[in-house]
């Protein structure tokens, strides 16, 4: 079987970078593979990569689009078309993604038979550094932690679903499924069909020119995206917690009636209704990962624990709202429990729920009788 793969990296005003980026891949990657890049500028970016393709000693192609449909997913799925060979990889073409590092990942694919390869910053040995700032490493995490909640399955394989970064077997990829939308290409390719991932470290480099694309506007994309993936579990816990809110407010409200102090029947709301929601949840919610290795016994603890926390945390707030701010004291309740909601979510199903992994993050190989040993990975290539 051929070693040859295609490199796609989608662009919008990519120039300066696209120089280096072809001599460091045409350095790495399999002799007879592909570049194809499948470009949105709006610059002269295209000039520039046929410049680079008539004096590059690796083919280099070139899709530019008048119409950016799909953004950079779009741009993705139409190179996954396009491409001549099996294998394809995808990355950024800002040498964020370290060139280095593609044979890794074909490599990786081919000894393992993983229909996908993920080049994650999450997975030991990996790292965000190259992210601009604390601003956007904070994003990505609770991007990255939402996306995992909402579909523990499907990414319970891959630690790092916002990755731009990773190879596949596009014959195992169902194209015509895809509905690319905004950046976020493998969370669509991994959330609408069930593959084998497996995962190499890497390291998030610095930008080698230009200014980043990401903008408001590409994370309210996000978001759509996710909610027309899909939902998850959401729905059902939003109405249970929504029925644990009611409950919780009834609660209060009855006991400080009956003459206790408010921070007493708060108090007493919350275990009551943390109790019943767990009941619901283990029903309703995720009762088809009630038998990932973890007893309920051990499933009450650890999400009494959580949410008594945060309960004990929400306690203060609530004091400050209605003593210093003079807000109504079952008012004030409600705006905390709709604060806490979605941290309550991420935290059941990223911990209480969590799915076992089906395989090691860094994948092994059988290297004799009796003997495993790591696929080799160049700490050079990691390193970006």
């Amino acid at each position: 079987m051929s070693s040859a793969a295609t490199v796609i990296v989608p662009t919008f005003n990519e120039g300066p970078n696209v120089a280096e980026l072809v001599r460091r891949l045409a350095a790495s990657v399999p002799e007879g593979s592909e570049i194809l890049f499948v470009d949105d500028s709006t610059d002269t970016t295209p000039e520039t990569i046929r410049e680079v393709a008539a004096a590059s000693a690796v083919e280099v192609r070139l899709i530019h689009r008048t119409e950016a449909v799909g953004g950079l997913s779009g741009a993705v799925v139409e190179g996954l078309r396009a491409a001549q060979h099996r294998w394809c990889v995808v990355m950024d073409g800002d040498l964020q993604h370290p060139p280095e590092l593609v044979p890794v990942l074909l490599e990786t694919g081919r000894e393992t038979a993983a229909d996908v390869v993920v080049a994650s910053r999450r997975a030991p040995g990996g790292s965000s550094e190259g992210l601009a700032d604390a601003r956007r490493r904070l994003v990505s995490s609770a991007s990255i932690a939402l996306t995992r909640a909402m579909f523990p399955r499907r990414l319970r394989d891959c630690t790092d679903p916002m990755t731009g970064f990773f190879a596949l077997d596009r014959t195992r990829i169902d194209l015509a499924g895809l509905r690319p939308e905004g950046f976020k290409i493998l969370l669509e390719i991994l959330a609408r069909q069930s593959l084998v991932v497996v995962e190499e470290p890497f390291v998030f480099g610095e930008r080698f020119a230009g200014e980043s694309k990401a903008t408001l506007s590409q994370g309210v994309r996000f978001v759509r995206q996710v909610a027309r993936l899909r939902f998850g579990r959401m729905p059902a816990f939003a109405l249970i917690g929504a029925l644990g809110a009611v409950a919780n407010l009834a609660i209060m409200a009855g006991l400080i009636a009956l003459g206790s102090s408010y921070v007493v029947a708060a108090i007493a709301a919350a275990v009551l209704t943390i109790v019943g929601n767990f009941v619901l949840q283990e029903a309703f919610v995720f009762r088809d990962l009630r038998h990932e290795g973890r007893s309920v016994a051990r499933r009450f603890a650890t999400s009494f624990a959580f949410n008594a926390s945060e309960a004990a945390l929400r306690l203060p707030v609530l004091v400050l709202l209605v003593e210093a701010a003079r807000i109504p004291s079952v008012l004030a309740q409600a705006a905390t429990l709709v604060v806490a909601f979605l941290a309550r979510f991420v935290f059941h199903s990223r911990v209480v729920y969590r799915p076992r992994r089906t395989r090691p993050a860094s994948p092994l190989v059988r290297a004799g009788e009796g003997t495993t040993a790591e696929l080799p990975v160049p700490r050079e290539a990691r390193a970006g």
